[in-house]
């Protein structure tokens, strides 16, 4: 039985570490260059193989102590929002950066199944030990509820590769990645914040 309010805290958590991510800009160009539809299925395969292991490795962490989990979880929130932090002063210089790097990544045409599996390939290879999936861990230790933070943490993820897909360059142009960088940081801040005080109290 899967924890609606645990899925919506995944989901805000992961969705606005996600969105000023290279994931968002990945997504966007791989709809430049292929079919929008098969690069949202490729991507989607992609977190979908990487947060069931995300989720699978949070499941394992909740066998050891009940303090030692919490107090990993509380750490790997801080440093989610330092790295935030840190990232977004220089957020907005380094998209353009980001978008040539990817570009390369598909620079030949391709079509029906090869662009599935193209952009399967790019994101899969590019997001192992991202910042989403250490919290997906955390929040997996945090709540206890595998399948809720997996449901969560997948629909965000779905959600910010199809508003790239479908509308990337028009956010791009009406959103500063830095401004959510900080409100990711926050929210990590305050996930942070309340597993430290339920520590204490417990």
């Amino acid at each position: 039985m899967v924890d609606l309010a645990v899925i919506a805290v995944a989901f805000g958590a992961i969705f606005l570490v996600e969105l000023p991510d290279k994931t968002f800009v990945a997504a966007l160009v791989l709809a430049t260059r292929y079919k929008p539809a098969a690069v949202w299925v490729g991507v989607g395969l992609a977190f979908l193989v990487q947060t069931a292991i995300a989720c699978t490795v949070g499941q394992v962490v909740t066998y050891l102590p009940h303090r030692v989990v919490e107090s990993v979880a509380a750490l790997i929130f801080l440093v989610g929002a330092v790295l935030l932090l840190r990232e977004a002063p220089k957020a907005d210089a380094a998209e353009a950066a980001t978008e040539e790097e990817y570009a390369a990544k598909a620079a030949s045409p391709k079509a029906g199944l090869a662009a599935v599996g193209a952009s399967f390939l790019v994101l899969f290879a590019a997001e192992w030990g991202d910042l989403s999936q250490l919290l997906t861990i955390s929040l997996v230790g945090r709540y206890h509820d595998a399948w809720s933070v997996f449901v969560g943490a997948w629909g965000a993820l779905l959600v910010v590769s199809g508003l790239a897909v479908v509308a990337g360059r028009f956010l791009l142009r009406h959103m500063r990645l830095s401004t959510i960088h900080y409100v990711g940081a926050g929210v990590c801040l305050l996930l942070a914040a309340v597993t430290a005080y339920q520590l204490v109290r417990g």
